[in-house]
């Protein structure tokens, strides 16, 4: 016999969502104060006493009364199991009736397919029964979405697998990428709120250079302060005049270079060596200048990572465009990587990618070798007669909002 119970303790929902293949960071009971602009609540789902199902439900008031709950990569369970199921949909329509919400959208970790190195193809053939399934309850599927913008959270993104993550199994342009920022000086550092300043100027600095919003230090903030010993900022700069001593090095080494080369030499080789003279001695001189200004170090990107249980989230990623030339980027998405399997996790995930896999989310995270894995996407749930109108116009007014946002 199932049986639910609304208002369960963070403990005992983290101690379940924990032991389950679909853990997520979203499906964390802190995840709910870092969304402090919605009401959330944690429903907890039994048989016979024994829990066999949770969602932590994210609940915004809309006028007049109404609300939409929303389940973020939940609720955590067995879709395998039908009559589960079927309890769990009728169990949310209830709660959603007591909150008068228009729907409950759910966005389950349903795995449709899994492609590794974009090479092995893995279809999960459970998937489309338990969409079938859904669909005879009256849930509405969104469908296998075309853009990255058409669902809240991605339908496609790229986790790398700790069992997969190798140096030596990347492609040879990323290996190449990150040796060269390794070798003009960059250097990386794991940190928290010591690092915080430097990362919300990254992340504006992002923010201008893509023409778009995205949150604030003081939201950054939250994250750390939340998840506090489970989250960390990788940041890659350049101390200044460690650097200054490094290129007047690379320099004098050209200096002698030019030194040695003859009428006899190569012209594509002399013409080489004064290009690298060149722009050693530009880098010089806007090095010199900076640390005029009191200067003393740069921050070149940086991410910032949650760990829930042993699984890690790349959230947030900025990067100085001006500096585009020390490769920092992916040498920091692959130490970020790196620190979450050294912290023992399972996966880390990069994040979303662009549906039709052909845009520069893509291109960039496929440097680093993950399993690109698309899920269903989301659900919504009807509560009552006005659900039908509620989630059109919901979609329409998605829509909407992605087509003005991408004229701007």
């Amino acid at each position: 016999m199932y049986t639910y119970k609304i208002g369960i303790s963070s403990e005992a929902h983290d101690q379940f969502v924990l032991a389950q293949p679909q853990a997520d960071l979203l499906q964390s009971s802190n995840w709910g104060k870092v969304k402090d602009n919605w009401e959330h609540e944690r429903i907890g789902f039994y048989e016979d006493g024994i829990q066999v199902a949770a969602a932590a439900c994210l609940i915004r008031k809309l006028p007049l009364g109404f609300t939409i709950i929303y389940i973020p990569r939940g609720p955590i369970m067995d879709y395998a199991n039908f009559e589960l199921l079927d309890f769990v949909v009728k169990t949310l329509k209830t709660f959603g009736k007591s909150k008068r919400a228009l729907f409950v959208k759910i966005d389950p970790s349903l795995v449709i397919k899994q492609t590794l190195g974009g090479k092995k193809s893995e279809e999960n053939e459970f998937t489309p029964s338990i969409i079938t399934f859904l669909k005879e309850l009256g849930v509405e599927w969104s469908g296998r979405t075309k853009e990255l913008e058409d669902t809240i959270q991605p339908r496609v993104q790229a986790n790398i697998y700790a069992k997969d993550f190798d140096f030596d199994s990347l492609p040879k342009k990323a290996k190449q990428s990150i040796r060269t920022a390794t070798n003009k000086g960059v250097n990386i550092t794991i940190g928290g709120t010591e690092l915080l300043d430097d990362f919300s100027t990254l992340m504006k600095k992002t923010e201008d250079r893509k023409g778009i919003i995205l949150r604030g230090k003081s939201y950054y903030q939250k994250l750390l302060n939340t998840y506090a010993s489970h989250s960390y900022i990788t940041m890659a700069n350049l101390e200044l005049p460690e650097q200054k001593e490094l290129l007047t090095q690379q320099l004098n080494k050209a200096l002698a270079e030019r030194a040695r080369l003859t009428d006899m030499s190569k012209p594509s080789k002399v013409a080489e060596n004064q290009r690298t003279i060149e722009r050693l001695q530009k880098d010089l001189t806007t090095l010199s200048e900076q640390l005029a200004q009191g200067k003393t170090r740069i921050p070149l990107a940086a991410t910032l990572t949650l760990i829930y249980g042993d699984t890690s989230e790349n959230l947030y990623a900025g990067m100085d465009d001006d500096y585009r030339n020390y490769q920092a980027a992916l040498l920091t998405w692959y130490e970020t990587a790196t620190e979450a399997f050294k912290r023992g996790c399972r996966w880390h995930n990069l994040g979303g990618v662009e549906n039709q896999l052909d845009g520069g989310l893509y291109h960039f995270k496929a440097r680093l070798n993950p399993t690109i894995e698309e899920f269903a996407g989301e659900f919504n749930i009807p509560v009552g007669l006005v659900s039908t109108l509620a989630i059109l116009a919901y979609n329409l007014r998605k829509k909407l909002r992605s087509t003005t946002n991408g004229t701007n």
